[in-house]
């Protein structure tokens, strides 16, 4: 491989030869926490309430940082309602209407506190994130969400949002590397969301080649955020609680939840029952299944573009509030092994180890 290809410096970077980095990136599956001595005597005396000022917004959080995705199966109202009693936040899907969002003001306005309005950054998205904060002046939170987040028209769009909304506090992503997450912040950004191609319902790196190991994306993005007062956000790549746990050690301040919250009575979609079990259609929001249903199909550019994500029928689960009983037990959990009496500590006491084998399957994978 080395006589073919050149590892390039800095300096060389516009070099047309292609480039290899030599240092291993590693996703939530490769490692474990190291367990550490504790003075804790149970996982209930851990706190898992952060409180985070914003660099841009200078906004102020405060709750348990855990997000249900924007996806229209999960981003719903209803997640919305379920989540703010467990102090989580919901990043509301882009398809609502103005007036479901004036519905969903008047009838539920403890709520806003904990969401965020998401738009991407096509013709007509600024008008109408822009309409929908006016008519819900109680919004602190705007969310720019695009599939790839390395474009110029993206980082103007981040820009514009900021000059048109000074005091909101604004989410962008996706991206994966250090460089852009400074660029995105200096654009007036305050919370990054971190990753491309770890969803369990994303198809971007089978169909692009184009991806980050997850966890690595996190610790190299948390330091970059870090370094200028900026936050950042896990998103994808979660499959049990333990990831949870693993995004926040790696430095996340916010990790992002999909496939972990699809499926319950909060999610959107219809009951579907086949030979009388129940489930719930669960798409990626780049998926043939997301853009004929808003989009009216997949978009036919001068060549033929790809879908960017899959359907999946996830058994019917209930209401969401086992599910995160269950995400914040095991978090709590992981906190009293490494000794971290609040969440806050957490990526403080944590050691990784990489390891060949998470579980013994011998009864399964559950």
């Amino acid at each position: 491989i080395t006589s073919c290809l050149t590892f390039l410096t800095p300096t060389s970077r516009f070099s047309t030869m292609p480039r290899i980095e030599n240092d291993i990136k590693l996703d939530f599956k490769d490692v474990l926490l190291r367990p550490k001595r504790s003075t804790l005597k149970s996982r209930s005396e851990v706190g898992q309430l952060r409180s985070f000022t914003f660099r841009n917004s200078k906004g102020s959080y405060r709750g348990i940082p855990i997000i249900a995705a924007n996806m229209d199966t999960v981003g719903t109202f209803e997640m919305a309602q379920a989540l703010h009693e467990f102090t989580l936040f919901t990043a509301i899907h882009k398809h609502y209407s103005i007036d479901d969002w004036s519905e969903f003001a008047a009838k539920h306005p403890e709520c806003l506190e904990s969401v965020a309005v998401s738009t991407g950054t096509g013709e007509g998205d600024f008008e109408k994130i822009s309409a929908i904060v006016e008519s819900v002046p109680q919004l602190k939170y705007i969310c720019v969400d695009v599939a790839n987040g390395y474009s110029e028209h993206f980082v103007h769009f981040v820009k514009d949002v900021r000059e048109k909304f000074p005091s909101h506090t604004i989410m962008a992503g996706n991206v994966v590397t250090g460089e852009m997450v400074e660029e995105l912040i200096l654009a007036g950004a305050d919370i990054i969301k971190v990753g491309i191609g770890p969803g369990s319902v994303c198809t971007t790196r089978k169909k692009t080649g184009v991806g980050y190991p997850q966890l690595s994306a996190v610790i190299e993005c948390a330091d970059a955020a870090h370094g200028l007062g900026g936050h950042i956000i896990s998103d994808g790549g979660c499959t049990c609680p333990g990831d949870v746990s693993k995004a926040f050690g790696a430095g996340a301040d916010f990790v992002m939840l999909g496939g972990m919250l699809a499926g319950h009575s909060e999610s959107g979609g219809e009951i579907i029952e086949k030979s009388g079990k129940k489930y719930k259609l669960f798409y990626g929001m780049s998926s043939d299944t997301a853009m004929k249903r808003h989009a009216g199909g997949v978009a036919d550019y001068s060549a033929c573009r790809a879908s960017e994500g899959k359907t999946v029928e996830v058994p019917y689960k209930g209401p969401v509030d086992e599910t995160i009983r269950d995400v914040l037990g095991g978090v709590r959990s992981t906190c009293t092994y490494v000794g971290a009496a609040k969440l806050k500590e957490l990526s403080r006491r944590t050691t990784f180890i990489r390891v060949t084998q998470q579980l013994n399957t011998v009864f399964g994978n559950s």
